[in-house]
């Protein structure tokens, strides 16, 4: 199986690089909002997941993803082959299923018991920025290597999309997980086409309804298909994290990456009450 990856590497990897450090400094000068936790505690907590889950994300999901890719194209299987689309249509049509198909998976990491044990590890930090983005638990990203392989098989995505893709993916995972205060009426506009900061915090909020919402990745357009789009939430309203886990002394990376192998606790605060929240605008319209 292919590892090294020389035009990812040497221009993608730099490239998110440059992205990740822009946004590190522009949700420092600009945030969206308040903390409610040291950074530099959060980031030591958030660092130390990344470094184990990044490595198998380089060695195991890419490799994986490429290998599966480039058996179906020398085989010339699956559906955007079969279709018999020209070259500028597979590579468009490729990337629109890639990022459907990783909208589904967010979904399934949701509503599957145990995929939810290693994907509420990301969903527990009590502040949401861009280290935020990083902090996946190695199972999760080992669990997505058959899924993601097996879409690309069975879509037939020509290779190099294929990392070229995960380059966007990662940059916009960055991205809309950044505490950066954008001009409203800039993010009111954008977030109709892709997902923004403003958008993705109402997935990270302690209320249900609003963290089953909101799952895509790159384009916005798959919520509003399935109607899991939530944009009528206050951000300053916003309580970010999972309500029974609030205790800031369970953020330690040892915790975090036993928890999955535990027993989960119930979706409700310690007290023992549901956060919810009443709502007065439509799910489409995005509150500053």
């Amino acid at each position: 199986m292919k590892i090294m990856f020389p035009k990812f590497d040497k221009i993608g990897m730099p490239l998110l690089g440059l992205a990740a450090a822009t946004l590190f400094l522009l949700e420092a000068k600009r945030q969206l909002r308040k903390r409610t936790r040291p950074k530099p505690e959060r980031l030591l907590e958030n660092s130390s997941v990344a470094a184990a889950a990044l490595p198998a994300l380089r060695l195991l999901l890419v490799p994986g993803m490429y290998a599966a890719a480039r058996q179906a194209n020398q085989k010339r299987f699956g559906l955007l082959r079969w279709l018999g689309l020209p070259e500028w249509a597979r590579y468009t049509a490729g990337f629109l299923l890639l990022d459907y198909t990783n909208y589904l998976w967010h979904v399934l990491l949701h509503k599957s018991d145990t995929l939810w044990r290693f994907h509420n590890v990301h969903h527990i930090d009590l502040d949401l920025d861009l280290s935020t983005a990083w902090r996946f638990h190695i199972g999760e990203n080992i669990a997505s290597v058959p899924y993601r392989g097996a879409a690309i098989a069975l879509l037939g995505v020509p290779a190099p999309l294929v990392l070229f893709y995960e380059v966007i993916f990662e940059g916009c995972t960055a991205f809309h997980h950044s505490n950066m205060r954008l001009p409203y009426t800039v993010e009111r506009q954008l977030c109709k086409v892709m997902v923004t900061p403003r958008m993705h915090g109402i997935h990270h909020s302690i209320v249900a309804r609003e963290t089953n919402s909101n799952f895509s990745v790159i384009f916005s357009w798959w919520d509003r298909l399935h109607q899991s789009l939530r944009l009528n939430v206050p951000q300053d309203e916003i309580t970010i994290g999972v309500p029974a886990y609030r205790d800031p002394k369970e953020q330690s990376p040892k915790h975090l990456f036993l928890m999955p192998f535990k027993r989960q606790r119930p979706w409700q605060l310690p007290d023992g009450t549901v956060p919810e929240r009443e709502t007065w605008h439509s799910p489409a319209l995005l509150l500053p």
